[in-house]
């Protein structure tokens, strides 16, 4: 179904350039899977990091479509800040954005997100056969309509994604319960927006709870403990059912640091 092979003309990104190579990430570049999605808790210093690694190896491989848990609206930003000039420039773009999780700071605008932008413009700028959207549908809160209408809405834009260009894996980094691939029953949230897509196309992979902390807003805002219910010595990829089907493996980083809001 997708290509194997690089587009001619893409850049073989090599770790030396600041990605670094993921155990286990190499059985996730299969043909027959077009959308590979990492639930993350927001909030980690980690969780960025090694999604941007997973998007320099899914190169390797051929195009790749970005997808990250940002409003639409924030497209045109997002645009701005990885075609702008500088590092210093694009940062300021992203600042002057009057909205969304730079302002908020719900996890999605941690200083973490932020280096993961800009490690993705790094790979623009040399070429890299890659597109960055924001994936998150600006879904009309209607009453009698519950959560589940937006999660389908959201799977519509990933299918889209990849329909424009179907020789690229789309990689979406989102919050975990996205990413789940079966019901929740008897919850608002019903069919989440990763199950609405044909299950054999897509790999969902959940992060590892192995303890640490995240930068979580309840009540308040602040670094929260993570608890630790997986196996603490794993590491990288393991394809393996999850919590009874919800996902098709661990993405395992150890203990998780919490990452602050860019703006305090």
């Amino acid at each position: 179904m997708i290509t194997a092979l690089a587009a001619a003309g893409l850049l073989a990104l090599d770790w030396s350039d600041g990605c670094r190579p993921v155990a286990g990430a190499e059985a996730l570049w299969r043909d027959d899977v077009r959308y590979v999605f990492v639930g993350e808790t927001h909030g980690t210093t980690e969780a960025p990091a090694a999604f941007a690694d997973l998007v320099c190896a899914a190169l390797e491989e051929g195009p790749v479509v970005v997808s990250l848990e940002y409003s639409v609206a924030l497209q045109p930003t997002l645009d701005a800040f990885m075609e702008a000039d500088s590092d210093a420039e694009a940062r300021a773009i992203l600042a002057a954005y009057p909205h969304g999780p730079f302002v908020h700071h719900d996890g999605r605008g941690s200083e973490a997100m932020l280096d993961l932008l800009l490690r993705l413009r790094a790979m623009l700028r040399e070429a890299a056969d890659m597109t960055v959207v924001a994936s998150v549908p600006d879904s009309p809160r209607v009453d009698g309509f519950r959560q589940s209408y937006a999660e389908m809405d959201r799977a519509v834009l990933w299918s889209r994604q990849a329909m424009a260009q179907p020789q690229a894996r789309v990689l979406a980094l989102v919050g975990r319960v996205h990413a789940e691939k079966i019901r929740r029953v008897g919850s608002p949230l019903g069919l989440p927006a990763a199950a609405h897509i044909r299950p054999e196309e897509t790999l969902s992979l959940t992060l590892a709870h192995q303890g640490g902390q995240a930068w979580i807003c309840l009540d308040e805002c602040g670094a929260a403990p993570i608890p630790e219910t997986d196996d603490p010595m794993v590491r990288g990829v393991v394809l393996a059912p999850q919590q009874n089907g919800k996902f098709d493996g661990l993405l395992a980083l150890g203990q998780v640091t919490a990452s602050p809001p860019v703006k305090p």
